[in-house]
């Protein structure tokens, strides 16, 4: 079976390596997605595991479409018996780099109308309904710069990000995904302690959690292969009990540190929701106060932008983190996570690893800072 997961750009490399460790084969890397290839058992796994994973496709047909009759009659010509049933509902994503397709919503109907009008020819007269929120069966459309279409069952409805404990985003949350691969690019591992000084929400300290505890992100969530008719009910019992197995205790330091009574009391709501309460502290006060756990230690943090905050202060902020990390944060691994570049130089050190990433359509810096003692830290 081929899979392509769809990842934000980026994290291509992290996705690929932990495809690899669930079992894939053949795992190659694309832009913002990688594809490899695997058993139902992998399918079932990867949605239950992966953490860098946004969505996970399976390809059922393709073919050329030079035009929309051409697709339409393609899209009609194909057996739809095994991927949906009448009495399910279903809707269809679209993304076309064609320059003769270039309205994914007409592309879309076109397609939902070849597969309404199969099962009209095939089942007397009846078609299942189309639900474009919660659909059992959602299927994807692609279309590349030479008309060929590949049809795709996603194997996860909701988005892989969508890990059930948000209760409470706050201002403005990490993408639950970006925020676990920032925990993987930082290096950090649970032999270490973790720290967030400006833990908003506690997307960071939550995915860090989730690693910690070994467990899954997509443990308390539904998938769409459970509406699919090859679906295994045992095999898929069997999966999610076998990680639940897998579930360890940890009793190094995950602690988030903010200063806003809402962003704490979010985030202890959201740590609750992912069964995290013994794992993460969080500790309302300035992070200019914080004393952290002895190193070694990895800090990730994701300091506002500016959006909310004059110039002024925002530089004085980012001032106040490096003179932070400076003072007591020494034999750390320290990663900021920012969308304001002039901002992230009044940090005032020298980064070790510079890393560029997404936060939706907006161009940020991962900077990752050795802070050793002596010389080799720049003060």
């Amino acid at each position: 079976m081929e899979l392509l997961v769809k990842t934000l750009a980026g994290l291509e490399e992290v996705l690929a390596t932990e495809l690899r460790e669930l079992g894939a084969e053949n795992v190659t890397p694309l832009k913002r997605a990688v594809r490899c290839t695997g058993d139902q058992a992998l399918l079932y796994r990867a949605n239950l595991w992966l953490r860098t994973g946004l969505r996970i496709l399976t390809p059922i047909a393709q073919f050329e479409a030079p035009n929309e009759q051409a697709l339409y009659e393609q899209v009609r010509a194909l057996d739809w018996e095994p991927y949906l049933q009448l009495n399910q509902t279903f809707a269809i994503d679209a993304v076309s780099q064609s320059a003769r397709l270039k309205h994914t919503k007409y592309i879309a109907l076109k397609t939902k109308d070849a597969i309404a009008d199969w099962f009209r020819e095939h089942k007397r007269g009846k078609r299942p309904n189309v639900n474009p929120r919660e659909p059992d069966i959602r299927l994807h459309l692609h279309v590349d710069h030479h008309h060929q279409a590949t049809l795709h069952l996603d194997s996860s409805g909701d988005g892989l990000h969508r890990r059930g404990y948000r209760t409470d985003g706050g201002m403005a949350p990490l993408n639950e995904v970006l925020a676990a691969g920032l925990v993987k690019l930082s290096g950090w591992t649970p032999d270490r302690a973790f720290v967030d000084m400006l833990c908003g929400s506690g997307t960071l300290l939550i995915e860090a959690g989730l690693i910690a505890a070994n467990q899954p992100p997509g443990m308390h969530r539904s998938f769409a292969f459970e509406n699919w008719s090859d679906f295994n009910a045992q095999l898929w019992q069997d999966i999610q009990q076998d990680a639940r197995a897998q579930r360890r205790p940890h009793d190094l330091p995950i602690i988030g540190v903010d200063n806003h009574f809402k962003a704490i009391r979010s985030a202890e709501n959201n740590i609750a929701a992912a069964h995290l309460q013994s794992y993460i502290r969080v500790r309302r006060t300035a992070f200019q106060k914080y004393l952290p756990p002895e190193a070694p230690g990895t800090l990730v943090s994701n300091p506002p932008y500016g959006l909310r905050v004059d110039s002024e202060d925002l530089t004085e902020l980012y001032q106040d983190i490096g003179d932070k990390l400076k003072k007591d944060f020494t034999g750390y691994q320290a990663w900021l996570f920012s969308g304001n570049i002039p901002a992230l130089k009044a940090v005032g050190l020298r980064p070790s690893r510079r890393l560029h990433l997404l936060n939706g359509q907006l161009e940020c810096k991962f900077h990752g800072f050795e802070l050793y003692r002596g010389s080799r830290k720049k003060q």
